[in-house]
């Protein structure tokens, strides 16, 4: 039962990191085209967020390892 509490964890993790990734990147992508003179502020903006969506699925695993290893 751990092993499968683990891979649900970090299985839905990957899912939400990657979706919200997209989206993230999707809608900067979408913003620096309507508005290209803030190109620059946006990239690093959407960098920042990158970092704490992936930040998510580490923390995940480290809870799927507790899980798993307890």
């Amino acid at each position: 039962m751990n092993y499968l509490a683990a891979a649900i964890a970090a299985g839905l993790a990957a899912f939400a990191a990657s979706y919200g990734n997209g989206k993230v990147i999707s809608k900067t992508i979408e913003s620096m085209a309507r508005q290209p003179e803030l190109s620059a502020e946006l990239r690093s903006m959407m960098f920042i967020g990158v970092g704490l969506i992936e930040a998510v699925p580490i923390i995940s695993i480290v809870v799927s390892f507790l899980i798993l290893f307890s």
